[in-house]
């Protein structure tokens, strides 16, 4: 390689660490944001647990069709991914898990439908084939409530319409700023074990947030107008809540992925560009001393 192209190579990559510092900075700006809105909203997760362990005796007595068990026939999957890449990880290992999670199902691929928050899920089941009944993007920080609300109508009424038997959602659980976890949950039928895994999932260790009081269920409630009403009112809110929950963590989790990746990308191009700098150095100290041996060697040429 001359040194023409060793320089060349050295301002190439002097370029590319200023474009993944600016990612790093704007994602760290971002990842803060991200992070507070997921955190603050766990504890929404948290009284939907709460409330369905209230429920939990009453709902024995009334029977709610978003509650009921049924053989398995239809699925319909919400995965969770980002529009946009440079995140590491963070959407291969969401993809993985939904793979895994339909091929478990055990039924024809017309059998499985999809609802893809991210261009990332949507194209990757779409060149399966898979049928994709709702495509939404991802790209804002911001959840969009209109298409949350979209997606669990029509979720649930299909649910209820016997046009799905299970309703999973894949996402990525955020953790801490360096670790994030694909994870996939039952969302319907609506049960007490499915939130609980959800709940406990996202409990941390330590803080104002790592206690959860526990929940005594009252034998059974009485309700104006009838309990029928209430509970019919009450669930799809908490599939709702689920599903805002899902979208919360995975943008905290894109944010914070995109942030250490930027920052690896920057650390791996400042030592690229210190051993082009090492090797220009070698190279252009071989052309001089190969010069002045040509200058040293023609002057005794001619003093013999």
């Amino acid at each position: 390689m001359s040194l023409k192209d060793i320089k060349l190579k050295i301002k190439s990559v002097d370029r590319t660490r200023k474009v993944t510092k600016a990612m790093e900075a704007v994602s760290a700006v971002k990842m803060r944001k991200s992070q507070q809105r997921a955190i603050t909203g766990r504890p929404y997760a948290n009284a939907a647990f709460s409330i369905l362990e209230r429920l939990s005796v009453s709902l024995k007595t009334v029977r709610h069709s978003l509650t009921e068990k049924r053989e398995v026939k239809k699925v319909a999957v919400v995965v969770v991914t980002s529009d946009k890449g440079l995140c590491g990880v963070l959407n291969s290992a969401v993809l993985k898990s939904a793979q895994q999670l339909v091929t478990g199902y055990n039924l024809p691929d017309e059998s499985v439908s999809i609802y893809a928050f991210g261009r990332k899920g949507a194209e990757y089941f779409d060149r399966r084939n898979y049928t994709i009944l709702g495509k939404f993007e991802n790209v804002s920080d911001e959840v969009s409530i209109a298409d949350l609300a979209i997606v669990t109508a029509d979720i649930t009424r299909a649910f209820k319409a016997h046009e799905f038997d299970r309703v999973d959602v894949v996402y990525t659980n955020f953790k801490s700023t360096f670790e994030q976890q694909a994870l996939s949950h039952t969302i319907l039928p609506l049960s007490l074990e499915s939130i609980s895994e959800i709940v406990d999932g996202i409990t941390p260790e330590k803080g104002k947030f790592a206690e959860r009081a526990p929940v005594s269920a009252p034998a059974s409630y009485t309700v104006e107008p009838s309990s029928e009403v209430v509970v019919d009112a009450l669930i799809p809110k908490l599939v709702s809540v689920l599903f805002f929950h899902a979208l919360l963590e995975s943008k905290a989790s894109e944010h914070s992925a995109r942030m250490v990746a930027m920052k690896n990308a920057s650390d791996k191009s400042r030592d690229l560009s210190k051993s082009l700098n090492r090797t220009f150095n070698k190279a252009r100290q071989a052309l001089i001393t190969r010069e002045v041996s040509e200058i040293v060697g023609g002057i005794e040429a001619m003093a013999s």
